[in-house]
């Protein structure tokens, strides 16, 4: 039988202490991680061997060539400065003229940062990652400058007269203001308070002590990187700036700064698939994976290869054996029998599924959701289904709140505990730490609501309903039922158990998008490798003929991607 909510989390933090990814002193994590930025950045002298002079001849060549901005920012992120250096060199073998740009240790907050390495608060709220700093900052541009690139600093573009100027704005500003300060259209407090919440790895602030400290150093940081950014601008031109992630500070603020002075901007990210990247035009995937044109797949000519080769791979995914990118279980329990007597689900009776989300992740404000938060949806469809005895909700809570490498502080079975002390027995939580499958949980799901996790697109091509209710990929493809309010998301729910609840081409369609997603937005990239035993990866060339055009149909389409416009649509296989 399963125990009560209050036990579910009780045994939920025993896991977290004991689990591996909490394991460890602060400071001897910390000191990895420096030995890390100083030994793991790509050692281009010795990746280009003796082909490093005709490199550095291919550079001289294109002074006059488009001007490119790479905008790595904070050089600790060991896969910014991987993948990022790779382009600039592909870039350059292409004919663009790329230049730099890095924090100088300039910044009092950033997305280096985080509670797991910076544990004393009260330190950091008042001196920041200065201690760090140098440790990130300088290994970057050596590595770049080896290469011959010019690099500019956020430092050298921060008068001190903006400085006095945005600590004064700082210091005034209400608390609850800065989410939503904005300067010349620039979304300024949005990213200050996405990485606030990246920080201390929470979807709220509620309940920290330092948290308004905190928040106002980030919001330092992204006052002052907008206007670096700004006046670097106004002083170079640059076609295109590419560089990752394109939310938190500062690259959310670089891509700010950027569309408002008309410069091109290419975000990308790891892909789930190993040695694939995804690469949006504009701004981060989190919001152009939403808004991409239904054109882009929906004429896809639907072949029986293409089919087997997407099942091929969604039956790969319930085992992660072809991704880097995987959170389950590494040896997840498929037997329904087990799973129905652990947790007390009976499967011929009704089940909805609920996939949760990592709280902090991507806290970005999206028009089209139906709740303010996700945990407001979660407690709302919670309040719903205990009126519902009939119909068994199963909440699968996303095994990357302990297992991802920032693991949450903001327990999704903690919040349902304090929301509702006792839950009755057709709502099932089934916490992070299992072994259980999500994959065959879901399967046997007569529909699944979901708010932004990225298995709806998975669930929607097995013909599984999948109901979104926040800012999931799969809205606006047609194939979903796409939530627009607390109301319409009531009346989908009271049609549950459903029959024929989307047309009768959605599994099509959502097969469709997945190959799309799958195959053709991951991008792969021949001259990446995973480092083994890690979740890293590095260049892996054996000289400069292995980035030139024609050697790797993946590279070519990013760098046409980013040097063009072209779209960022893979059709190599």
């Amino acid at each position: 039988m399963p125990t009560s909510t209050l036990e579910r989390v009780a045994q939920l933090k025993r896991a977290i202490e004991q689990s591996e990814y909490f394991r460890g002193q602060p400071l001897l994590r910390r000191a990895a991680r420096i030995r890390s930025y100083h030994r793991n950045h790509p050692r281009w002298e010795r990746l280009l061997g003796k082909d490093f002079a005709r490199w550095q001849a291919r550079r001289a060549q294109v002074v006059d060539g488009t001007p490119i901005l790479v905008a790595t920012s904070v050089g600790s992120q060991l896969g910014g400065t991987t993948m990022e250096s790779m382009l600039a060199v592909a870039l350059t073998l292409r004919g663009a003229n790329v230049e730099i740009l890095l924090c100088d240790e300039t910044l009092p907050a950033c997305s280096a940062c985080w509670y797991d390495i910076f544990p004393d608060l009260d330190a950091f709220s008042k001196f920041g990652p200065k201690k760090d700093c140098r440790h990130c900052y300088p290994p970057a541009r050596k590595m770049y400058e080896a290469l011959g690139f010019t690099v500019h600093a956020f430092g050298d573009h921060m008068p001190d007269a903006d400085l006095a100027a945005a600590r004064r704005l700082v210091k005034t500003t209400p608390s609850a203001e800065i989410p939503m300060y904005t300067a010349d259209g620039i979304a300024v407090g949005e990213h200050a308070h996405a990485g606030a919440l990246r920080f201390f790895a929470r979807g709220d602030l509620a309940g920290e002590a330092f948290a308004d400290s905190i928040l106002r150093r980030y919001f330092l940081a992204a006052v002052l990187a907008a206007g670096a950014v700004g006046r670097l601008l106004a002083q170079h031109r640059f076609e295109t700036a590419v560089f990752h992630h394109g939310i938190y500070v500062p690259q959310g603020l670089v891509g700010e700064v950027c569309r408002r002075h008309g410069v091109n901007v290419a975000n990308w990210n790891p892909a789930w698939k190993t040695k694939c990247f995804i690469f949006s035009h504009g701004d981060t995937y989190h919001r152009t994976m939403i808004s991409e044109p239904v054109s882009n797949w929906q004429d896809l000519v639907w072949t029986r290869e293409r089919e087997s080769r997407l099942k091929s791979y969604l039956s790969s995914r319930w085992y992660g054996s072809e991704d880097w990118i995987w959170f389950q279980h590494e040896s997840p329990s498929v037997d329904l029998d087990e799973i129905a007597r652990t947790f007390g689900i009976d499967f011929d009776r009704p089940c909805v599924g609920l996939l949760t989300s990592v709280m902090w992740d991507a806290a970005l404000h999206y028009e089209s959701n139906a709740f303010s938060t996700m945990l407001e949806w979660i407690l709302y469809s919670i309040q719903y289904f205990c009126d519902r005895p009939g119909v068994q909700l199963l909440i699968r809570i996303h095994p990357a709140e302990i297992r991802g490498g920032l693991p949450s502080r903001q327990l999704v079975a903690e919040e349902i505990a304090g929301a509702f002390r006792e839950l009755p027995p057709n709502i099932i939580v089934i916490p992070p730490e299992h072994s259980v499958s999500t994959y065959a949980v879901m399967a046997r799901c007569n529909a699944v609501a979901i708010y932004n996790t990225k298995m709806g697109i998975e669930l929607a091509a097995a013909g599984i309903p999948v109901i979104v209710a926040g800012e999931a990929w799969i809205r606006n493809k047609g194939f979903a039922i796409d939530v627009e309010s607390p109301d319409a998301y009531r009346r989908i729910l009271d049609a549950l158990p459903c029959g024929d609840v989307t047309p009768s081409t959605a599994t099509l369609d959502a097969m469709k998008y997945a190959y799309h997603f799958f195959f053709r937005r991951m991008i792969p990239v021949t001259s990446i490798e995973p480092v083994p035993g890690n979740t890293g990866f590095r260049v892996a060339i054996a000289g400069l003929d292995d980035l030139e055009p024609g050697q790797c149909a993946g590279l070519d389409t990013i760098c046409r991607g980013i040097a063009d416009g072209s779209p960022f649509i893979y059709d190599g296989d």
